[in-house]
């Protein structure tokens, strides 16, 4: 999925930026409440991940300025603060959730899988479709129980389509959700990957639609035959 990290202190946006790139993920950093904002304005995020304390402002503005531009994307604050108004007030602005500084990667690996699952409705650590399941934690997805052999970006791509199911996503947002704004990919990049996705989905419980002129959409289907 494509995440935005906006945190100053250098070695700490590096180390959230490698843990989930791990896991298939692309992270843009945003080093400013400046930057955060140019990037939320220029992309679409899965999910935002916010330190308070920023060089030329509080986070806290950023996400005020977000919920009143109406975006809704996730966003889990970070910050070294302890006192509970600050937690009480950052939820109240609109944060799905709150760590305080110093923290584990696992567990804020595992916050970001806990808030993705309950932003697609899933109560588990797992996305489905029918007889179509992928794991977020081991990465692994299958298909009445047999593994697929699918590569990080395909893994990335299809967690993509399972957390959206029923939205049309268009090959732009893919291009940015799955290579990330430095990404020197176009739309022909996305048709590859989308092509690859479907002859692997086969006989999946999930179909992904091309809409002309509009982009793609993943919908629960009847499984039908794989191909051989």
């Amino acid at each position: 999925m494509h995440f935005l990290v906006v945190e100053d202190t250098a070695d700490v946006a590096e180390a959230i930026i490698e843990r989930l790139g791990r896991g298939g993920h692309a992270c843009d950093r945003a080093a400013s409440l400046a930057d955060a904002m140019h990037f939320a304005a220029a992309s679409t995020y899965d999910l935002v991940i916010l330190d308070i304390n920023l060089p030329d402002g509080s986070g806290l503005d950023f996400l005020k300025w977000l919920r009143g531009r109406r975006n809704a994307v996730p966003v889990l604050v970070l910050t070294a603060r302890l006192a509970v108004d600050d937690k009480i007030g950052a939820l109240d602005f609109g944060a799905d959730d709150y760590m305080v500084k110093p923290f584990d990667l696992g567990e804020l690996e595992a916050r970001v899988r806990a808030i993705v699952r309950r932003r697609s409705g899933e109560a588990g650590a797992r996305l489905s479709a029918g007889n179509l399941e992928f794991d977020m934690v081991t990465r692994l997805a299958t298909v009445d129980g047999e593994p697929l052999s699918l590569t990080p970006r395909e893994q990335l791509l299809l967690e993509i389509f399972l957390a959206n199911k029923g939205r049309v996503l268009e090959k732009e947002e893919l291009i940015m959700r799955l290579f990330g704004m430095d990404a020197d990919a176009g739309p022909n990049a996305i048709e590859l990957y989308v092509g690859r996705l479907r002859r692997k989905l086969s006989g999946a419980g999930m179909e992904i639609k091309t809409l002309r002129g509009l982009g793609y959409q993943a919908r629960a289907c009847e499984p039908g035959p794989a191909l051989p």
